[in-house]
């Protein structure tokens, strides 16, 4: 009889366990997918893929505190085992942590048990070094991305999985005209740059200087990733995750876009590359917010985070993740803050047409308008574009 007892309460015990299971694994929301911002605010977030080495650590370190910046590091546990003290000087200098994974492995061909224990290693062992987490943002290591991996990583807490829409590839040994260029070319309100720490990208720390700059003087603010989102109030982005017999013209086709504006809503420059699996950005199927007005707010004696939040009829939350707080009783007196959703409406805009004349190209159309060709061929469905007839009337993007 004793017997019999002890057994029906294994059995019980291990069907609570199993339901236990099952309602977490449902109720974990899959990990966002960001490559950028939709906003009309000028801001951006500059990004550093931290690996092995993290030669240039300190020399970026250095530029970004003398010009006032703020920025993302995604962090390696490898790399933390390897220079723990450059680490903790990038949380003591302000800037936002980000997980990269332990050992840098494609997370596509991972378990999501073996995702979890990436992150998991990643994160404890930088709370131990700095006394801050790496949540809620994760950048795949190789940028590989598909529904299992965003799944496996929002299960493991990483509510978004962090990608880019200006890849620099300093880690190709580019020089600082050649990456700063890359940048300024393709900078739009809501970006997020990649960048690299390692030695293997020796243009960056020499670029940066001149990057801030020009920035700057075009009217761009840096943020934190965290402060970049706080920006995305209204976002009805979709994503499609390619399968088998797929193509980018069956893509566009079915959600009634043009392939060359789904290519350049990820970055893909050969139409021909894609494979099963990927997590791809459907373009123009956004609502797009208006565009905020930078509201800020000085902290004066006897404030709190709730005090303010309820002066400007927002949440302690989004102050917190708009100025990259992780304490919410910890605010100084002088200290400015960064009030979210504060909106105007925009005024409405005018559709630009042009003629094209003898002699034109797309790119002297585009530096005529102070556009991008991407742009021009996306708004008018051009594939080729090289592809170009006198008479030819095309609608010039904003």
């Amino acid at each position: 009889m004793k017997r019999r007892v002890i057994r029906g309460a294994m059995a019980l015990f291990i069907l609570l366990a199993m339901v236990i299971t099952q309602s977490i694994s449902v109720s974990a929301a899959a990990s966002k997918f960001i490559t950028s911002v939709n906003t009309t605010s000028k801001v951006v977030a500059l990004t550093f893929d931290d690996g092995a080495d993290g030669a240039n650590t300190n020399k970026i370190l250095d530029i970004l505190a003398k010009n006032n910046v703020k920025a993302t590091f995604f962090l390696t546990g490898s790399g933390a085992n390897n220079h723990p003290q450059y680490i903790k000087n990038i949380a003591a200098k302000g800037h936002q942590l980000g997980n990269h994974s332990y050992t840098h492995p494609d997370f596509t061909k991972l378990t999501a048990t073996q995702m979890k224990s990436e992150l998991d290693r990643t994160e404890a062992l930088i709370k131990s070094l700095t006394g801050k987490t790496t949540k809620p943002i994760f950048r795949a290591p190789f940028g590989a991305v598909n529904s299992t991996v965003l799944n496996g990583v929002g299960a493991a807490g990483y509510g978004y999985t962090i990608q880019w829409n200006i890849d620099t590839i300093d880690w190709k040994g580019l020089t600082a005209s050649q990456i700063n260029t890359k940048v300024q070319t393709n900078i739009n309100p809501g970006s997020i740059v990649l960048m690299h720490t390692g030695a293997g990208a020796p243009g960056t720390p020499l670029a940066l200087p001149t990057m801030i700059l020009q920035l700057k003087a075009k009217g761009y603010q840096f943020v934190t990733v965290s402060q970049l989102l706080a920006y995305q109030n209204t976002s009805t982005n979709k994503t499609y995750t390619v399968k088998s017999g797929d193509t980018l013209y069956s893509i566009a086709r079915t959600y009634g876009v043009t392939v060359s504006a789904l290519a350049a809503a990820n970055n893909i420059t050969n139409y021909s590359l894609i494979y099963v699996g990927q997590v791809l950005i459907i373009p123009g199927t956004t609502v797009t917010p208006p565009p905020t007005t930078t509201v800020k707010y000085t902290v004066k004696s006897g404030d709190t985070l709730y005090k303010i939040a309820t002066m400007y009829n927002t949440t302690v939350a989004k102050i917190a993740a708009a100025n990259n707080i992780t304490n919410v009783n910890s605010i100084t007196v002088g200290q400015v803050l960064i009030i979210p959703g504060t909106t105007v409406t925009p005024p409405p805009t005018t559709t630009v047409k042009y003629t094209v004349k003898s002699g034109d190209t797309l790119y002297k159309i585009a530096t005529m308008y102070n556009t991008t060709v991407a742009k021009i061929a996306a708004a008018n469905n051009i594939t080729n574009v090289n592809l170009i007839s006198v008479g030819q009337v095309l609608t010039i993007p904003k």
